[in-house]
């Protein structure tokens, strides 16, 4: 895990559980766009500490898996969820993936803190009842939770080659910039200055 060394009130911790996207898979450290938040808080005046439990490969069972122990180390104020893709991607059944994160969603909650759920889609070679399924699973777990919402993590980079990596599934550090823009009007109503 990735604790950025800023002082920081037990209340001011946003924890980031995900997996590779915000992992910064294939960038170098300070690349990814969790480090890039951390700047724009300290930068903005926003005394947050953010720690990233996330972790490349990591499905919505591992999350659940590690969340207590991360709830019970770092108290955060606000929880970004970033899981699921993976689950997909490898074809797991959906209403596995609803119930982790859904339970994720439950255990952060009743630690107190709020939580912003990061959507993801698949590409449509997994069929198209499977990838809407996917994106509905996410409006659904939000609209039933009163969750903030990030619908499409990936939508200003996904279809642009020169911003993802070799792979195609993993954007480059010129992209994290982006991936933050569009995680920042969801989250940034969630804190507070000072």
């Amino acid at each position: 895990m990735f604790a950025a060394q800023v002082a920081a009130a037990p209340d001011r911790t946003i924890l980031v559980l995900g997996d590779s996207l915000s992992a910064a898979y294939g960038l170098r450290t300070g690349e990814g766009w969790v480090a890039l938040l951390q700047k724009r808080l300290q930068t903005q005046g926003y005394g947050y500490r953010v720690v990233n439990a996330s972790v490349s490969g990591e499905t919505s069972t591992g999350g659940l898996q590690r969340l207590p122990r991360a709830l019970e180390l770092h108290k955060p104020a606000v929880v970004i969820l970033e899981l699921g893709a993976n689950d997909a991607l490898r074809g797991l059944p959906l209403s596995v993936t609803r119930d982790n994160l859904g339970k994720i969603t439950g255990l952060a909650k009743a630690s107190g803190a709020q939580v912003v759920l990061v959507g993801m889609r698949i590409p449509p070679n997994y069929g198209p009842r499977y990838t809407a399924e996917l994106e509905r699973m996410y409006k659904d777990l939000a609209r039933r939770e009163k969750l903030r919402l990030v619908p499409f993590f990936l939508e200003r980079v996904a279809l642009r080659e020169d911003l993802m990596q070799a792979d195609g599934l993993h954007p480059t550090a010129t992209a994290q910039p982006l991936l933050l823009d569009t995680l920042w009007p969801t989250l940034r109503p969630l804190l507070r200055r000072g």
